[in-house]
């Protein structure tokens, strides 16, 4: 699948004016309130008409309004959920879903028991939505939006409503569907840990302009990213393969630049994992530390310095075939003379990589 758009709308005092391209899996669009994420994502679904623009998907033109075309909602086989799920309060769960069935073009569909299981909701199925938690409802109207059987699953903000403890709850719900049903996802969000967990290519949004697009390990490890990622939330994706739990609680794992001890990870063996490394929690060493604390040590090069106006300085590091992100001071990068190619060790605490960061690859 290739989503490809080309938007251009105008409100008062705002102007979208964003184009992409992406390719299966999970893209995300991401950024801060007010981005015109939403827009372009109602663009898509054929909910709100551009100013100018042109939307495919796999060649398929499903807006082009230089030719004076845009093809119906109701034909562009769609799936959407919304922030707060909008199930028919009146019907049962089965019902609910029966309903997305009944959109579904002609034709082998979705297997109903597969989307039932994948998203863990056969207990709940003669229940009606006033019985069921939040989270719960998000995974109903996942399931109704994929019983549809659309070419592209459109989600905008399906997290933003729920607490902390349900987003924990769903979103190894939506790692499964997109690693077991390779569904094409088009995901809003301005959560900084979802799209790490959840993107496999990011759009990157700042005043109604696309700022970066790419895979998303990438785009998080670009220093030039973090002021819109924001520099508290900047950080960068390195997968894991876990090698063993060991006796005293922690979970050893194997990374491109050596082992990594975290807390417990719930995972078999050779499971692989992503890991989001916030760029505040790694330090920099220009020898390898002793009687030190911190038990996860990795081998680095320093590939880019990016300063910033303020004391501050981003650090791109090269970690075997994956990189790393380093938020320290300049003054640091002065006192350590650090220059793109100088060998370093990053020095992470163990506890600093929180559950929320850990999720699994999308194969």
């Amino acid at each position: 699948m290739t989503l490809s758009v080309s938007v251009r709308h105008g409100f008062p005092g705002f102007t979208l004016n964003a184009a992409f391209e992406a390719p299966a899996g999970v893209t995300a669009l991401f950024g801060r309130s007010g981005s015109g994420k939403s827009t372009l994502v109602n663009a898509v679904a054929g909910l709100l008409r551009p100013d100018r623009g042109r939307i495919a998907v796999d060649g398929t033109v499903l807006l082009d309004t230089d030719a004076g075309m845009a093809v119906p909602v109701h034909r562009r086989r769609m799936g959407y959920v919304f922030q707060d799920g909008r199930l028919f309060p009146h019907l049962t769960v089965r019902q609910n879903l029966g309903y997305g069935r009944w959109f579904a073009p002609k034709g082998p569909g979705a297997d109903v028991a597969r989307i039932v299981d994948l998203l863990g909701i056969g207990a709940l199925m003669d229940r009606r939505p006033g019985a069921l938690s939040g989270g719960e409802k998000q995974r109903v109207a996942i399931g109704r939006a994929i019983l549809s059987n659309p070419r592209l699953l459109l989600m905008d903000e399906p997290l933003a409503a729920l607490d902390e403890a349900r987003k924990a709850e769903i979103l190894p719900y939506l790692e499964r569907l997109r690693d077991e049903l390779r569904l094409p996802i088009l995901y809003v969000s301005h959560s900084v840990a979802e799209v790490a967990r959840l993107a496999t290519t990011i759009v990157l949004l700042d005043g109604g302009r696309v700022v970066a697009a790419g895979p998303a390990s990438e785009v998080m490890a670009d220093p030039a990213t973090a002021p819109v990622m924001g520099l508290r939330e900047a950080g960068a994706m390195i997968p894991a393969r876990v090698v063993a739990q060991e006796p005293d609680g922690l979970t050893r794992l194997e990374t491109g630049g050596g082992a990594l001890w975290l807390p417990r990870v719930p995972a078999p063996e050779g499971t692989v994992l992503r890991l989001r490394i916030l760029a505040q929690d790694v330090m920099l060493a220009v020898e390898r530390p002793t009687g030190i604390s911190a038990l996860n040590i990795l081998e680095a090069q320093v590939e880019e310095i990016r300063r910033g106006e303020g004391p501050g300085a981003m650090v791109l590091l090269r970690v075997g075939e994956d990189r790393l992100l380093a938020r320290i001071t300049q003054r640091s990068v002065m006192a350590l003379a650090l220059d793109p190619g100088r060998p370093v060790f990053a020095v992470l605490k163990a506890v600093s990589v929180a559950q929320e960061s850990i999720g699994g690859t999308a194969g």
